[in-house]
């Protein structure tokens, strides 16, 4: 049996897929052992993720997988006050029918057409970024860009201080690199409990000055008895600055990348910029921001292609190994950004699918065409051997990537 840990090595995650195909074809619901001693599965098959991402017996909260007795066993002393606390409580953590009420309260804020409204506020702010490098011919794109853009994005719709854009982004790291670490959890409670307290101090700053933004109209729903606690909007803020501009800065630095490595289709983008939609959702597909999909846990015992999954074992469906399966897309290892199959399960599937989804394909639109369009000459500024990829079994993206132009 493989640790959990063989798929955060540097070698798998600088390339991936031979090891997923190899998984595809041999092994497909294949059992891992997880950093805490559980056991696990790592699902990897398009038809089988689809279906897990839509199947109500693997869920996201502990709750309703394990007894009280249980979980008082497997959850450390940290994990347990957050449990206690509530940070769970976001609409990623929670399963119907918590989950449906907290999507309705939130979801209105997030509609497309909503989200259309912050375009010309989001082109602002990357042409204010690019303005900084423009005459310097060259600039280092995940840190000096592809973070910044989405992070300021994210805490300007949520009313966040921007004095606190750092702290916040060294929060997230943490948070998303914890999964799949043996020092996750704790490092993972450690962070959240910093994170509580200063949520707390920022919702009584917000009670007294309330504005439009995400975090007065969370505590405006609660105010009027529309059942959102004061946990459930830490923990929905929590969630959304660190889902809010982690996977789009790792889709704007993975889609630089692969367009780099595909000069083709970056010449064909540049002299056709209508093609950024197709675009985008090829670049999710080809090389997405996720690894995997956020942990789930089997309620009750389940087969799934002849493997007997056992009540509590966790599950990992492996959103990157089914978004180039074979038996979904033709020539899944090409990249082609005029391409009209269906869709990629890189937003998730089901009642989870990922509310963000819109805010996040108008920002990587915008970013990748003016980068194209304001950038001559765009290429790597290192040998492409040299990039190295963030730990953990959750997210896929860049430490770095230099460029110039």
């Amino acid at each position: 049996m493989e640790s959990a840990q063989d798929f955060t090595t540097p070698t798998f995650k600088a390339d991936p897929f031979p090891t997923f195909a190899q998984m595809r074809l041999h092994d497909p619901v294949h059992e891992i052992r997880m950093p805490n001693g559980h056991r696990g599965w790592m699902i990897t098959r398009y038809e089988d993720v689809d279906a897990v991402l839509r199947d109500g017996r693997f869920v996201k909260d502990l709750r309703n997988a394990f007894s009280p007795e249980e979980l008082a066993q497997m959850l450390s002393e940290t994990r347990r006050a957050l449990f206690d606390m509530g940070l769970n409580r976001n609409m990623v953590s929670v399963d119907m029918p918590d989950h449906t009420r907290l999507r309705s309260l939130l979801g209105l804020s997030f509609t497309p057409r909503l989200i259309e409204q912050w375009r010309d506020r989001v082109q602002a702010i990357i042409d204010e970024l690019l303005d900084q490098v423009q005459e310097q011919g060259e600039m280092e794109m995940i840190g000096g860009f592809a973070y910044r853009l989405p992070m300021m994005v994210i805490t300007e719709m949520l009313g966040v201080p921007t004095a606190d854009h750092e702290q916040f982004h060294s929060w997230s790291h943490v948070l998303v690199e914890s999964f799949g670490s043996p020092e996750g959890p704790e490092q993972f409670g450690s962070v959240m409990l910093e994170f509580y307290a200063y949520l707390m101090t920022l919702l009584q700053e917000k009670r007294g000055h309330l504005a439009d933004d995400l975090v007065s109209r969370m505590i405006q729903a609660e105010a009027e008895g529309s059942q959102l606690t004061e946990a459930e909007i830490i923990s929905t803020i929590i969630l959304f600055l660190v889902a809010g501009h982690e996977t789009t800065a790792n889709l704007i630095g993975n889609g630089i990348l692969a367009l780099l490595l595909h000069p083709d289709q970056m010449e064909k983008l540049r002299q056709d910029p209508s093609l950024i939609k197709t675009a985008i959702e090829e670049l999710l597909r080809y090389q997405g921001s996720l690894l995997t999909a956020t942990q789930r846990w089997a309620r009750e015992d389940v087969e799934l292609k002849g493997k007997l999954i056992r009540r509590g074992d966790e599950i990992l469906v492996a959103l990157a190994s089914a978004n180039r399966d074979p038996e979904a897309y033709t020539a899944p290892d090409v990249l082609d950004i005029t391409r009209q199959e269906r869709i990629h399960l890189s937003f998730g599937k089901g009642i989870h699918f990922c509310i963000g989804a819109p805010l996040a394909r108008m920002e990587g639109q915008l970013a990748i065409n003016t980068l194209l369009r304001r950038m001559p000459n765009l290429r790597l500024n290192a040998d492409v051997n040299t990039l190295t990829w963030r730990p953990g079994t959750f997210v896929m993206g860049l430490n770095a990537l230099p460029l110039a132009f």
